[in-house]
């Protein structure tokens, strides 16, 4: 009986030290300090002739290595940030607008979150279409930079923000002149008219307020609304004297009423 027990405490000493074995080594990961520099080596980029390539690739798996082994570290909140730029700088502004989102929500109080707001205009700025196609991507950008100009107002990206938000306005405005010229040509004048009035009134002092009051004056003369029309051209020749369509709009009281 003793020599059974021997037996089977042997054995049990065996399987035991067979299962504690150490586990297969691993290398170690740099410090994150050390990450973040090779990735900003790496977004430098590398020169050949006239030309320079970057391998975006390569240094986003570097940040993203920070943000997996170093994730509470203040360079993994960088990391995030220069991921963000990485994609924008590499035209990949679906990803890029992702991260950018993401740090300014994760990040809320940090000084680049007006960076990110701007960042994410541009990038659907950048996938807007022409003026006479789907104008969401615009409208899009414009509510980033809505949001700049009222959270941030005094930030150096606030005044970026502010020529491009004017840019972006007239863009749509040139959308609804096409719809309008559109009608306009076809002598549909109330569709016409309707365009031109929205025109005035959710995009004024573009530069764009002569030529569409003076249209939609047209427009009202095709429709014998001729009271309404001649107050129009009254308008744009008190207030747009220096304009070409104020002379056109002397013209049109000088004619008189149109006879039915």
């Amino acid at each position: 009986m003793h020599d059974r027990l021997t037996l089977l405490a042997a054995i049990a000493l065996v399987v035991t030290t067979g299962c504690s074995s150490p586990p297969p080594a691993f290398d170690d990961v740099p410090p994150a300090e050390e990450l973040y520099e090779e990735a900003l080596d790496i977004l430098e980029g590398q020169r050949w002739l006239f030309f320079r390539t970057t391998d975006y690739v390569r240094a986003i798996e570097k940040l993203q290595s920070i943000i997996d082994n170093y994730p509470y570290s203040t360079v993994a909140v960088l990391a995030e940030l220069k991921i963000a730029d990485a994609y924008f700088d590499d035209r990949r502004y679906d990803e890029a607008l992702s991260y950018y989102r993401d740090f300014a929500d994760l990040h809320p109080q940090h000084e680049k979150v007006p960076h990110t707001i701007l960042r994410s205009a541009l990038c659907r700025e950048r996938q807007m279409h022409s003026a006479n196609r789907d104008q969401t991507a615009t409208r899009d950008a414009l509510l980033h930079l809505d949001r700049l100009l009222a959270k941030y107002p005094h930030s150096p990206e606030a005044r970026e923000g502010e020529i491009l938000w004017r840019d972006l306005r007239t863009h749509l405005a040139n959308n609804v002149t096409e719809i309008a010229e559109f009608y306009l040509k076809r002598e549909e004048y109330e569709s016409a008219a309707e365009r031109y009035r929205s025109l005035l009134n959710e995009y004024p002092g573009l530069g764009l307020d002569a030529e569409a009051l003076y249209n939609l004056g047209v427009c009202y003369l095709e429709m014998r609304r001729t009271e309404e029309a001649e107050r129009i051209f009254q308008s744009i020749v008190q207030n747009y004297r220096d304009s070409e369509h104020a002379a056109a709009a002397a013209e049109r009281i000088a004619e008189g009423p149109k006879s039915n």
